[in-house]
């Protein structure tokens, strides 16, 4: 497997080498040691940018597309290894959280795509189709290399015994430290209709509070603060008026991008940030030529989606379509800003023409970490 690795690939993950340990590993073979003298490899992870990985929405083969902003270039990776075909949740450091879709029935699965490793979480205390999930990321200070996680399941429909189903009103909670699932909590019914059919998986977690966007129209937020055991809702700005909306993380802060409908060129991408008091405040709005060449002409923003995190934020479509990208960027004495960029889409790989798709993503470090 380790052969087969683009040369790029392979000096990411050679890059999380220590020094002595990366003199070892240049030796293994020519390969490697011709990887380790062509690359530079002695930055720090801090300063690595995270990469993009998608997954078709529908299963066509199992594989899924790596971008790699370094040098602006697409890889295939294949997903034989894993014996469902999935669907990504989220990133947990730089593992994915997945989850199969051959079963209505909620199973959730960690792996890394560039080590084919993978590892099925236990099985929920409540069997449920379709709920919420959200993942709180705990500070990587233990020892070894993955940080501890919580994974909260809100919602889904549940059987019951008369027959039939109904709306699960509680939450679960798996916890790595003790690898098991508990329930936590409860929820109003009507609370569980719309963590059910109304809100993706997309969580964000921030100052205790896990929060989620409902995709009704018009737009709200519901949070879930962790300690109080307590459900919030909040209110998002232009909600009549966004054509597709997604929370972020930025700066430790909720953050919501959104685009609104407008005239015949459509209308502006914007981003709001969340202040004390619970208020939005504009803090930028996508550039209006990025925003035109994401479009392709279309006047419409609502296919379009977002996922943020580690020092980005990405606006994106199907896999040829490009992307938008506000990176993080360190400039002279260590002054950071955030920039606006396009990243081309994947429409050629090692010479293969790539079918554009519909597509889903995650950002994550890429790491060559047993687990």
């Amino acid at each position: 497997m380790w052969s087969n690795l683009p040369f790029d690939l392979l000096a990411n993950i050679l890059s999380f080498l220590s020094s002595d340990s990366l003199a070892m590993a240049s030796s293994v073979c020519h390969h490697w040691h011709s990887c380790s003298r062509a690359y530079n490899l002695q930055y720090t992870v801090k300063d690595r940018l995270a990469w993009l990985v998608v997954f078709p929405t529908r299963n066509r083969s199992p594989c899924c597309y790596v971008h790699n902003p370094v040098i602006d270039k697409w890889h295939v990776l294949s997903l034989d290894f894993l014996p469902d075909p999935v669907r990504p949740v989220t990133s947990i450091g730089s593992l994915l959280l997945v989850r199969p879709t051959n079963s209505t029935i909620l199973q959730l699965v960690f792996c890394n795509p560039f080590t084919r490793q993978f590892r099925y979480l236990p099985v929920l205390n409540m069997a449920r189709t379709n709920p919420t999930v959200g993942v709180v990321v705990e500070s990587q200070t233990k020892q070894g290399p993955f940080p501890y996680f919580r994974v909260y399941v809100a919602g889904g429909m549940s059987e019951v015994a008369s027959g039939g189903a109904m709306y699960e009103p509680t939450l679960e909670m798996y916890d790595s430290r003790y690898d098991t699932w508990k329930i936590v909590g409860s929820m109003p019914v009507e609370l569980a209709v719309r963590l059910t059919v109304w809100t993706p998986n997309e969580s964000v977690y921030t100052n205790g509070v896990l929060y989620w966007m409902t995709s009704a129209r018009a737009y709200s937020v519901m949070g879930f603060e962790i300690i109080s055991n307590t459900w919030r809702e909040l209110s998002v700005p232009m909600s009549d008026r966004l054509e597709f909306a997604a929370l972020v993380q930025r700066n430790e802060r909720l953050t919501l991008v959104g685009g609104t409908c407008g005239g015949g060129g459509g209308g502006d991408a914007c981003v709001w940030e969340l202040s004390e008091g619970e208020i939005w405040c504009l803090i930028e709005k996508v550039p209006m030529e990025l925003g035109m060449k994401l479009l392709g002409g279309k006047p419409s923003w609502g296919s379009t989606k977002c996922v943020g995190g580690n020092g980005a934020i990405c606006l994106y479509r199907e896999l040829g379509s490009g992307m938008i990208i506000w990176r993080e960027v360190e400039e002279e004495e260590k002054r950071r800003r955030w920039e606006w960029s396009w990243g081309d889409g994947c429409c050629l790989v090692r010479g293969k023409r790539i079918q554009n798709l519909a597509i889903k993503g995650v950002l994550l470090h890429p790491s060559p970490l047993a687990f």
